[in-house]
C-alpha cells in the first residue's frame, strides 16, 4: 500500500504541543507520512513563547529542495512563516514543484498571545500565500485580520470567508474555537457554505489545536478525500484530541493526538473481550439474575465519545431456565441504555469502560453487601422533570446523580424503580472480565442460598 507524503513547512515548538511537533503526530496519527522544512525554532513551553530563532533563507530552501527532489510531496501545509522573505520563499518552492493541494494555516498569534508574525509578513501572505492555497484555515483572530473585519457571529464568519475567498484561496475554513458556544466552524468553496458543529469541552489544554487541524487536512487532501471529508474526519479527529488534552506544564497544554488512533485500534480487542465475558456467563448457571427486561453487557472503547463506540449485545442477554443466552455477537452502537451509563462513568473515571444491568431485590442488594461491594443508589422521585420527558435520559442522569456526589467509582448502582420503571441493579468496572467476575460470584450466591 503506498503511503501519502506530506509536507509541513513550519516552525518548530520545543514544548512539543504545536508547530512541527503537533504535524509529524497527526499526519503520523492519521496515516500519512511526514516530513518537514523548519522555517524558526521557538523557545517555548505551555506559558507562552519565550524566544524565536528564525532559520536561514538558504537553508528553508535547502531542506525543501532535499525533500521535494527524492521524497515528493502529495500535499504540503504552512505554518508559522515569521517573515516576508521566508513567506517568498516558501511560496517560490511551492510554485517551482507544482504543489497544488496546499493548506494554509495563517499562524500570526501564539495561544498565550504572543505575536508570531512580523506585521509586513500580513501584507505578503494575502499577496503571496493565500492564492496558491487549496485550503486556508485561519480562527476568528486570523480571520478579522484577513478579511479586515470583526467577527462576532456565524453571518461574519461567513462573510470573512467570502473576502478571504476573493484574496485567492480555492476553499476557506473559519473556525470558530474562540466564539462562545458549540465549536461551530464554516467551510466556505467559493460557492456553497458548510457547518462543522462539535460539542465544545471545557478545558484549558488546546495548545497546537491550529496546527493539528491544518496538517489533519493536509493528510486527507494527500489521501485522496475531498475537501469536505478531509474538513470533516480533522473535525473529527481535533475534537477527539481536545477532549483528552493533556495536563501538561503550568498554562495551554498540549492535545491528545493518540486519542483518535488507540480509540479506533481497540475496536476489534473491545469486541472479543466483551465476547470472552459474555461466553463466561453462558457458561454459568447465571440466569437467576436476569430481570424481567433482560440484561444489557456493554463495554466502551478508550476515548468513547457517544455510543457508537460502545459495544453490546443485540437482543440482550435473556433468560432460558438456569442461563443467560445471547442471540447475536456483540456490536457497536447496540445498547443506548447500558451505553449512556458507561459514557456518564468513563466522564468521571475513564478506566470504567463496563457495565451490565442485573435484576434488583433486596436480598441481591443484600448479597452484594456481604460479598464486599460498594453500592450506591439514586432515586427516581427526585428525578427533574424535564429529564423524565426525554426518552432515555434516566440513567444518565441517575448515574450522574451518584458519581456527583462521591470520589469513587462504586461496584453497582441501583434504583428502586417507578410507575411503569423496573428496578435495576447496573454493575460497573474496568472491564467486561471483571464486571462478569462480580456477576457470577452474585449468581452463585444467591443460587447457595436458594439451594440450602
Amino acid at each position: 500500500m503506498e503511503v501519502k507524503k506530506v509536507l509541513t513547512i513550519a516552525g518548530s515548538d520545543s514544548g512539543g504541543g504545536a508547530g512541527i511537533q503537533a504535524d509529524l503526530k497527526t499526519i503520523t496519527a492519521l496515516g500519512g507520512f511526514g516530513m518537514s522544512v523548519v522555517t524558526a525554532l521557538t523557545a517555548q513551553n505551555t506559558l507562552g513563547v519565550q524566544g524565536i530563532h528564525e532559520v536561514p533563507f538558504e537553508f528553508v530552501e535547502k531542506q525543501f529542495d532535499s525533500v521535494a527532489t527524492d521524497i515528493g510531496i502529495d500535499a504540503a501545509k504552512t505554518g508559522m512563516l515569521a517573515s516576508s522573505d521566508i513567506m517568498k520563499i516558501v511560496a517560490n518552492k511551492i510554485r517551482e514543484y507544482g504543489i497544488s493541494m496546499l493548506v494554509v494555516d495563517p499562524v500570526m498569534v501564539a495561544k498565550g498571545g504572543a505575536q508570531l508574525i512580523r506585521e509586513e509578513a500580513k501584507k505578503t501572505l494575502i499577496e503571496e500565500l493565500i492564492p496558491l492555497a487549496f485550503v486556508i484555515t485561519p480562527n476568528v483572530p486570523e480571520a478579522e485580520e484577513l478579511a479586515g473585519m470583526k467577527i462576532t457571529h456565524v453571518d461574519d464568519m461567513k462573510e470573512a470567508a467570502r473576502i478571504i475567498t476573493s484574496q485567492g484561496a480555492a476553499n476557506v475554513l473559519v473556525k470558530g474555537g474562540h466564539m462562545s458556544g458549540d465549536a461551530r466552524d464554516i467551510l466556505y468553496d467559493g460557492r456553497e457554505f458548510y457547518e462543522f458543529v462539535s460539542k465544545r469541552y471545557a478545558t484549558e489544554d488546546t495548545h497546537g489545536t491550529g496546527c493539528t487541524t491544518s496538517a489533519a487536512i493536509a493528510t486527507g487532501l494527500a489521501q485522496g478525500l475531498g475537501v469536505y471529508e478531509a474538513v470533516r474526519r480533522a473535525k473529527d479527529y481535533i475534537t477527539t484530541a481536545i477532549r483528552f488534552s493533556f495536563r501538561i506544564g503550568g498554562g495551554h497544554g498540549p492535545t491528545n493526538h493518540m486519542a483518535y488512533v488507540f480509540r479506533e485500534s481497540e475496536r476489534y480487542r473491545c469486541i472479543m473481550e466483551l465476547k470472552g465475558a459474555v461466553q463466561r456467563l453462558q457458561e454459568a448457571r447465571c440466569g437467576n439474575i436476569i430481570p424481567e427486561i433482560q440484561s444489557n453487557f456493554a463495554f466502551a472503547l478508550p476515548y468513547a465519545e457517544n455510543s457508537e463506540d460502545v459495544a453490546a449485545i443485540p437482543g440482550r442477554l435473556i433468560r432460558v431456565g438456569e442461563h443467560a443466552r445471547t442471540l447475536h455477537d456483540p456490536e457497536f452502537a447496540a445498547s443506548s441504555h447500558v451505553a449512556k451509563i458507561v459514557l456518564t462513568v468513563m466522564r468521571y473515571d475513564g478506566t470504567y469502560r463496563s457495565a451490565i444491568d442485573i435484576k434488583f431485590s433486596d436480598e441481591l442488594v443484600s448479597i452484594c453487601r456481604e460479598l464486599g461491594y460498594d453500592l450506591d443508589e439514586f432515586s427516581r422521585a427526585n428525578e427533574p422533570e424535564d429529564v423524565k420527558q426525554r426518552e432515555g435520559s434516566s440513567l444518565e442522569w441517575g448515574t450522574n446523580d451518584v458519581l456527583s456526589r462521591r470520589n469513587t467509582i462504586p461496584d453497582m448502582i441501583f434504583d428502586r424503580g417507578d410507575i411503569g420503571k423496573e428496578p435495576v441493579i447496573r454493575i460497573l468496572g474496568r472491564t467486561p472480565t471483571e464486571v462478569a467476575e462480580k456477576v457470577l460470584r452474585i449468581s452463585d450466591t444467591l443460587r447457595t442460598r436458594r439451594e440450602v
